[in-house]
């Protein structure tokens, strides 16, 4: 069942929107998941390519943690490996649209034993740093059961929470939201760009296709979090 009409969306979210398929990062159609899980949509980050593509996505974020989290923040941590140009991108529309001066991390899939050693790309986290993690899309939390670990073993970080781009809305291990779950199980906000519901109403309004509402709506019952409404 379609959820009420939410409140006014900021226009930053229906450019983002907008944008996403104008680069083939949101589709509709029929995809099989990592999970196996047979999906109405499908949500690729991967096709953010260009220059002017990857500026305007680290405006996106930057709008978004600025909304969510201010400019307390001294660090923006983005997980090997998507996260690496997300963290750069978004550093630079922070300092651009804000004055909001962060310095960028980034964790080594393997720790190098020379030259700059240690399990980080750039100058390890320090005791008292407040720390932002940056990612593209959280289904099942696995990227943030590796990294939340890392960066308390590696010092007393302020853990500000965790961005991302599209909410999916799904259940994680349990019936929350993957996202919602990483934020209690790890003690830390969580935002997004924009939720799966706030995508489904903008393309409510622009006209979207019946049948590929009922579907988006089928699926929801059978794989969305609790008190998910779409």
């Amino acid at each position: 069942m379609r959820a009420e009409r939410r409140g006014v969306m900021e226009e930053y979210k229906r450019e983002f929107i907008d944008f996403m398929m104008e680069c083939g990062v949101l589709r509709f159609g029929s995809f099989t998941t990592k999970s196996g899980r047979q999906t109405p949509f499908f949500i690729n980050t991967g096709y953010y390519r260009t220059g002017s593509q990857l500026r305007r996505l680290g405006g996106y974020y930057a709008r978004a943690i600025h909304e969510h989290f201010g400019d307390e923040l001294d660090v923006l941590f983005g997980p090997a490996y998507k996260g690496i140009p997300l963290s750069v991108t978004a550093a630079i529309a922070l300092s651009e649209l804000y004055g909001t001066e962060v310095r960028t991390l980034s964790d080594r899939k393997e720790a190098k034993d020379h030259g700059e050693k240690g399990a980080f790309l750039g100058a390890p986290p320090v005791d008292g740093e407040r720390v932002l993690i940056i990612e593209d899309v959280t289904t099942a939390g696995t990227s943030i059961r590796e990294t939340v670990p890392l960066l308390r073993e590696a010092a007393h970080v302020q853990l500000q929470g965790l961005i991302v781009s599209v909410d999916r809305m799904e259940r994680g291990t349990t019936d929350e939201g993957a996202l919602q779950e990483a934020g209690r199980v790890w003690g830390m906000k969580t935002a997004a760009i924009v939720t799966m519901a706030e995508v489904l109403e903008y393309l409510d309004e622009k006209g979207m296709d019946p049948q590929l509402r009922a579907d988006i709506e089928a699926y929801y019952r059978q794989y969305g979090a609790r008190k998910a409404s779409i």
